[in-house]
């Protein structure tokens, strides 16, 4: 197993699970934070979200023929704000050729979410599911858009689970599409791990500590699964550990609130893109049409890579499986690989 020179354990774990501040390469006219109203959104569960909103940021220029589109859904806890670093040129949504739609995920804090419902606030907040992020999103491209096909859907974790979720839910809608260390479904140790969090949450608003005081439990946790064991022991010495861990507290603390994480808990614990299909791997996979890149790290502990694996072969995906020690930011520590493999899958 390769040990790679990080980035900075802090900044590749804002740059590929969390909304935060990072260096902006885009004019600012293209940054700029916008919002769709889509009106009252019923979800799979027949419950409404009212006055739905969807969050969103375009790159680039939409070509005449509008066969340039390429969705990018925000990972897990991120927001769209969180993917300008990942947009420009040459990187892996390249805004010089495609036209890039960062779209807020559902409970992102951005899009409709318990934190930010004036009708449906905090536990009033209807349970969505990640087949409702993509209906939502479907609805968004269509009604305020105008768009009636995608070029490509990418998304790095959460939003490689949606990734797989619209190749399945639309399958005519894309040509292409790019899920990085995403999954079709869950194996029974993510549960583990997203149903402690989930307890410690449950526990933590029965008690009603402050948000502050949960989420940085819950960053506790993140961070012991974000990465292996082996880059922890290589990159972090004993004596600087009580620092990091103190700045990656207060970063949770300030940028999540925990109905939110909640909610998204929720949907990725239920996430299982073969569910309306009995459970059928097999007859999932036939549904799909676009063409399908999937780039895993083989020692994530925070998104096992094994359904993703299996699912590349029922869909003939194209795939890269990277073999290095940063566990699920293990294409953060290959950025220069992926950028290249991702681009020349596009170009193609």
């Amino acid at each position: 197993m390769k040990t790679l020179e990080p980035i900075s354990v802090f900044k590749l774990k804002l740059i590929f699970l969390f909304a935060a501040v990072i260096l902006i390469t885009q004019t600012p006219a293209q940054s700029i934070q916008k919002y769709a109203k889509i009106g009252d959104f019923e979800l799979e569960n027949g419950k409404v979200i009212k006055n739905c909103i969807i969050g969103f940021r375009t790159f680039g220029k939409l070509n005449e023929n509008k066969s340039n589109a390429v969705l990018f859904p925000t990972w897990f806890g991120g927001n769209s704000d969180g993917l300008i670093g990942l947009i420009g040129s040459g990187k892996i949504a390249d805004s010089t050729k495609y036209y890039i739609i960062a779209v807020d995920a559902l409970g992102d804090g951005v899009s409709s979410s318990p934190s930010n419902s004036k009708l449906q606030p905090d536990n009033k907040f209807p349970q969505f599911n990640i087949r409702d992020m993509v209906n939502s999103q479907y609805v968004f491209v269509t009604k305020a858009l105008m768009l009636n096909h995608l070029f490509c859907v990418m998304g790095g974790s959460m939003g490689g689970m949606q990734t797989f979720q619209w190749i399945v839910s639309y399958p005519d809608f894309m040509d292409k599409a790019v899920s990085w260390v995403g999954s079709p479904k869950l194996t029974s140790y993510d549960l583990l791990l997203w149903n402690t969090e989930l307890q410690v949450i449950y526990l933590g608003l029965k008690n009603h500590a402050p948000d502050k005081m949960i989420m940085k439990s819950i960053a506790d946790i993140t961070d012991l699964n974000i990465q292996t064991p082996d880059y922890h022991v290589a990159n972090i010495k004993p004596e600087d550990f009580y620092n990091k861990l103190e700045k990656y507290q207060k970063n949770f603390a300030v940028n999540f609130r925990a109905y939110d994480w909640r909610s998204q808990l929720l949907a990725m614990i239920n996430h299982n893109v073969s569910a309306p299909y009995s459970d059928d791997m097999e007859k999932t996979a036939a549904r799909v049409k676009a063409k399908v890149f999937s780039i895993v790290s083989l020692h994530d502990h925070m998104v096992n890579p094994n359904p993703a694996i299996e699912f590349a072969k029922l869909i003939h995906a194209k795939t890269l499986e990277l073999n290095n020690n940063c566990g699920h930011l293990g294409p953060g520590c290959e950025m220069n690989k992926v950028q290249k493999a991702v681009n020349e899958f596009l170009d193609k």
